[in-house]
């Protein structure tokens, strides 16, 4: 486990949350607790903005995409309210993680840049981060095997028709059922 860092100014922090889960909040969480103002960018944000990644390949298929980025947007503002987070300490914009050229145009660039490590992927974009000469720090490196939920399980469990609302926060639940969801993968899953 790292050392605990002083809380900082401005955080930066990011996910595709391709539907955010409890395990996603403890993340969100753990970046509020170390900055005054935490800024979520949201990966992906749309297909002209994701290139594919050859450390993670599947996270530019439509069936792992199944939200907009403002069905996100919306997601995540209301998660953090209903976790009791006042608006003025958090924003919500788009990040094209994979993009490191484009970061300046969407986050602030002299923030503390928060991320977990699972796999190759994250340490491809802690890679992004320092060799821009980002300021980092690193919440939770663990292997895969060890991350706890996954939002790939929880959008099969949506498909198969399986319980997958207590792996989420109610906000998120409300969302996916009010949204459908679980009709819009099972049709994406139909034409992939």
């Amino acid at each position: 486990m790292q050392e605990p860092i002083p809380k900082t100014e401005t955080g930066v922090i990011h996910g595709r949350f391709q539907v955010l889960h409890n395990d996603h909040l403890d993340y969100l969480l753990a970046g509020m607790a170390l900055c005054r103002h935490l800024v979520v960018g949201i990966t992906n944000p749309d297909p002209f903005l994701t290139r594919d990644e050859s450390a993670d390949p599947k996270r530019s298929r439509p069936m792992c995409n199944p939200l907009t980025y403002f069905e996100r947007y919306v997601m995540v503002r209301a998660v953090l309210e209903e976790a009791g987070i006042d608006l003025s300490r958090f924003s919500v914009v788009p990040f094209p993680v994979n993009i490191p050229e484009l970061y300046r145009y969407y986050v602030p660039l002299d923030a503390l840049f928060l991320l977990s490590i699972y796999d190759d992927w994250g340490r491809r974009k802690l890679a992004y981060f320092k060799s821009l000469g980002l300021a980092t720090h690193v919440l939770r490196d663990v292997p895969d095997s060890e991350k706890g939920l996954s939002a790939t399980d929880i959008r099969r469990q949506m498909v198969a028709n399986e319980s997958w609302e207590e792996r989420v926060p109610r906000a998120v639940s409300r969302l996916m059922k009010k949204w459908d969801i679980p009709g819009r993968l099972q049709n994406l899953g139909k034409t992939t």
